[in-house]
């Protein structure tokens, strides 16, 4: 609960805005890579077939680990377990700008997502926990949400510049003073947690079991393209992850202090956001590589251009989520913003699509990269919206919010394994230039297909009534201006 302290305006914003600032270190890290993957690859040795690794090795922590995150969020306090995160992510990031070979730089991206695997639940939790259920904690979600995504985008966009004019290790070195600062923030920001040694257990064979699980369960999905899907590392992990996880609930029923609390899952908003967002997340979060790949391999945009071209979907992102959403939220609850969020996200991707060419250009894809970002403004920030007012109590928001974010990292591992082969399978194993933008279309359709869908799995929330009125000036809204001017001089 919010204590007289973080309930002043002033001292509210900060928090805000460090919170947001933080998830924006920890999602500009999926996508930073990116476009620094071909001088990676060539200057490491990594294969084509192993250079996926660089990012889905993040991906298979970060997705494994958060549900022992999101409970010790919940156990040993927030403020801790965002610190620990914050230089554990600083530490791995300063290993990954210095690895000389493709072992330890796939190690050190490992490491950063178990720092992620702890700051997510815990900014969530926060932001959960500091401000009031209604329009406040909505501002509130919306620019947190706003900064994930612009994370997302921007980090193709830093990810040009800094490897333009840096090189690669750049990539990672900019994470170090980022979160070290951070860190030492959140001590002087962050309320204090409350005392540790409360005499409740950590349910640890249950910690170990879902840890094990989840991280077998994302390794096989982003290993099935590459491997074969009916190999050990593709099929045989994704059957050992889903017994383990059988395994895990069984676990969870028999325990009195358990890790994850299956009355969780009666909980209607929590479950329809979950499916939402890794609908969402496999559909939508796959067009970074198609439109990476697309810049890249079609339009031949080196780094630093390729880079630039997510900035207006940057822009369109935080501008939509942070001036926009919180409002509409008000006006139309969340299931309607979710909604009209998701098909908007739905036919930017469809125009993205539809302007790809083998002879073409950006200005062909402009229009529909802005809509795809504006979409996601509404869509992506209403999804944790939806999970904030599911209905989990507040000593469980960090392991609720820690669920969210595992179904939202299994969705993105699904999306961009099936994306994937659906382009590889249309394209061919050498495709010229046409083949290489009919099997990208394709995919991309079928994302188009997938985002729409998730449109009307929202549909199944709750109507929520009309919250009441805000006041007109709030901590929220004064930091999402300082936090959008900020992010427009960083871009």
């Amino acid at each position: 609960m919010a204590t007289s302290e973080t309930r002043s305006p002033r001292r509210a914003g900060y928090i805000l805005a460090l919170l947001a600032f933080t998830q924006f270190i920890v999602t500009i890290d999926y996508n930073i890579v990116y476009v620094a993957l071909p001088d990676i690859g060539r200057e490491l040795g990594f294969s084509a077939q192993s250079l996926q690794w660089v990012v889905s090795a993040y991906a298979v922590a970060l997705g494994g680990l958060l549900l022992f995150g999101g409970r010790a969020v919940d156990r040993i306090g927030p403020r801790r377990m965002l610190v620990t995160g914050l230089v554990i992510y600083a530490l791995s990031s300063l290993a990954g700008g210095l690895a000389q070979n493709a072992v330890l730089l796939v190690a050190a991206r490992a490491a950063q997502g178990v720092g992620g695997a702890l700051l997510t639940p815990a900014t969530l939790m926060l932001v959960f926990t500091t401000f009031a259920a209604g329009p406040e904690r909505n501002r509130a979600t919306s620019v947190w949400g706003a900064m994930g995504s612009a994370g997302l985008a921007a980090g193709s966009l830093l990810g040009g510049v800094l490897t333009s004019a840096f090189g690669w290790s750049w990539v990672f070195f900019v994470n170090v003073p980022l979160a070290l600062g951070t860190a030492f923030a959140a001590t002087r920001v962050l309320p204090a947690d409350r005392p540790l040694g409360n005499g409740r257990s950590f349910d640890a064979l249950g910690a170990v079991v879902a840890t094990i699980g989840s991280t077998l369960l994302v390794f096989g999905l982003v290993s099935g393209p590459d491997k074969g899907w009916g190999s050990i590392e593709g099929a045989g992990a994704l059957a050992v992850g889903a017994v383990l996880l059988a395994v895990f609930v069984l676990i969870e029923n028999s325990s009195s202090d358990p890790l994850v609390p299956l009355k969780l899952f009666r909980l209607r908003g929590l479950i329809v956001a979950m499916l939402a967002l890794i609908v969402f997340q496999a559909s939508s979060g796959g067009t970074y590589y198609l439109l990476t790949t697309y810049l890249q391999n079609v339009l031949n945009y080196g780094p630093l251009t390729a880079g630039l071209a997510f900035l207006p979907p940057t822009v369109a992102c935080m501008l939509v989520a942070m001036k926009l959403n919180a409002r509409v939220l008000g006006w139309l609850g969340v299931r309607t913003t979710l909604f009209w969020g998701s098909v908007g996200t739905a036919v930017g991707l469809a125009a993205i699509i539809a302007g790809m060419s083998a002879h073409g250009s950006y200005w062909a894809v402009l229009p529909g990269v802005v809509i795809w970002g504006a979409g996601g403004g509404f869509a992506f920030p209403s999804l944790f919206v939806a999970i904030a007012s599911s209905g989990a109590e507040p000593a469980q928001q960090g392991v609720a919010s820690a669920l969210a974010s595992t179904c939202r990292q299994i969705g993105g591992a699904l999306g961009l394994a099936a994306l994937v082969a659906v382009a590889n399978s249309r394209a061919g194993s050498a495709p010229d230039t046409t083949a290489l933008v009919g099997g990208l279309q394709t995919a991309g359709w079928v994302a188009a297909v997938g985002t729409l869908g998730g449109a009307f799995i929202g549909l199944a929330l709750k109507k929520q009534p009309k919250p009441t009125p805000a006041p007109a000036t709030t901590a929220t809204e004064e930091v999402a201006t300082d936090l959008t001017e900020a992010a427009s001089h960083a871009g």
